[in-house]
This record gives structure tokens, sequence and C-alpha cells, in this order.
């Protein structure tokens, strides 16, 4: 099973509820976690491992042979990116906005594009105990995620319990990283403003048709409004995280919260059995 661990905002807890269900459910089985958060993957910090293998991730972009091309700008035309300008006896190529789709050098009547690898960032493994660890990491000053997302969920293992650490928000990275999945566990907290981006996170996960149920975090903080809400559209809350300071502390520390509290285990084991239950019951409603 493939289970994505997302949220409507940064600073939820998501990669405090991966690395530590992670942990739990290596004790039984093996599983693989996904850190898809590749502007700022920091699950290799919870897990207490090294990366052994490091691979760059690159895209294909155009490359314009002039002594071809005729500037009829049909490049220009296709491209929805914005990344070909020709202007007047000049090609022009942003590669920083190409996605790589290949439309140009595919329409183009003369043939006078080809494409070449532009490096946007690295893929990472390492392993600790019966966790691999696969992470994406996006070059500094590079605009698209999207392209090393693709390239971590390759390497998905369909023999493991595979969780994806999603990037926050609801934007391009996060639809890629959790497409595809067959549940989505959203981490929010009960304040205003984790109602409004937990709301916003339903949405993209219900126009993916994916199913999804929620984890309450720093449950004390605020009100009972996520809850009710979570009523009102019918989700499951599958967990709650109190504030408590003795987590925070273990979280500043790289500590998962099963190794400093070990009596989360069980909760985070039963986490798993509960969505099971629900992709069962949705999978007989299909």
């Amino acid at each position: 099973m493939v289970i994505s661990v997302a949220s409507g905002k940064g600073g939820t807890g998501k990669t405090l509820v991966a690395t530590s269900w992670a942990l739990a459910l290596s004790s039984n089985a093996k599983v693989q976690l996904l850190d898809c958060d590749v502007e700022e993957p920091n699950a290799h910090i919870f897990l207490h491992l090294q990366v052994d293998q490091s691979q760059p991730v690159s895209i294909a972009v155009p490359k314009v042979d002039e002594t071809k091309c005729t500037y009829c700008g049909k490049c220009a035309e296709v491209c929805v990116y914005n990344a070909i300008a020709v202007v007047q006896t000049k090609v022009l190529i942003f590669a920083q906005l190409c996605h790589g789709c290949g439309a140009c050098s595919y329409l183009c009547p003369e043939s006078a594009i080809t494409e070449e690898s532009r490096e946007i960032g690295v893929l990472e493994r390492g392993h600790c105990g019966n966790v691999e660890l696969i992470q994406g990491k996006l070059t500094i000053g590079e605009p698209m995620a999207p392209p090393i997302i693709r390239e971590v969920k390759k390497h998905v293992d369909p023999t493991r319990t595979v969780i994806i650490d999603v990037p926050p928000g609801t934007s391009c990275p996060v639809v890629e990283a959790v497409k595809g999945t067959d549940f989505c566990l959203l981490v929010t907290e009960p304040t205003p403003f984790g109602l409004n981006d937990l709301s916003l996170a339903v949405e993209v996960v219900q126009k993916l048709q994916i199913p999804c149920g929620v984890i309450i975090n720093r449950v004390g903080v605020g009100d009972d409004r996520v809850e009710r809400y979570c009523v009102e559209e019918k989700i499951p809350v599958l967990l709650k995280i109190p504030l408590d300071r003795e987590i925070a502390i273990l979280y500043s520390k790289g500590i998962p919260l099963i190794e400093g509290m070990p009596q989360w285990r069980d909760a985070f084991l039963t986490l798993l059995q509960d969505i099971e239950q629900i992709v069962s019951a949705s999978q007989v409603v299909k």
C-alpha cells in the first residue's frame, strides 16, 4: 500500500508523523519512506541515517541549431510555459521555465531543435534497519520540483508499505506527490489557518479521487472547528496528538516521537490497520 502524508500548510507535523510511522511499522515489516518535500527534505535527520547512494536528476531542454532554423516561431507558439521566444533572427531559450515536454522539438518543421540534459537536483537513498529512505533534493535556485518528485516515485517498491512525505501546500508539487497513492493522510492543527488549509487539501485529494483521513496535531492549542469540519465532511479523524512540550523538545533534537515516547508505537500501528479498512471499504463502494 502507498500512503501519502500531506497537509495544506507547512509546520503541521507531516515529517513527525511520517518518520515515526515508518519506524513503528518497521518493527514488523519492510517499509519505504519517500521524502518528496524536495525543496527541504529532512526525514533523514529523524531516521539517523547516512545517504549511501546518490544520482543526478535531469530534464531535457531544447537546443536550437540556428543553421536550420527559419525563425518561424512555431516553437514559441506551442510552448505553453513561455520557455522559448523568437525575436527576429534569434531564438531565446529560458531553461528554468522549460518543463521538458518535448513539444517544441517534435513540432519544429525544420527539425532544428534537439534536446540536451540539464541537471536540476539529485536523488539519494539510504537504509535504517527495515526502513529504506529515498529522497529528492532540488538544486537551490531551481523553480520546478515535480520532475524530482516523479523521479523519486519511480522507485516505489510494491512489496513494501510505502509512506510518502509530501511537500506542504496544495500546488503542483503536492499534486505530483499525492496522485496515484492509495490513501492520503492529512496532518493539520486545530487553528483557523489549519482549518482553512485543510479544506483546500481535502478539495485536492477529492479531485484526485483518493480516500483520505486526518491527524490533528497540537490538540489543545485552538478549538474544535477542525473536528466539526471533519464530521460535516465525513472525513475520519484517525489520530490526535496533543500540544506537548516534551514532543516539541524531541522534535527540536531530531528524535522521532516513538523513540522518545514509545507509548505512541501502538497508536501508529493501529493507524495502518484503520487505513487498510477504509481503503478496502472504498474499493467495495467503487
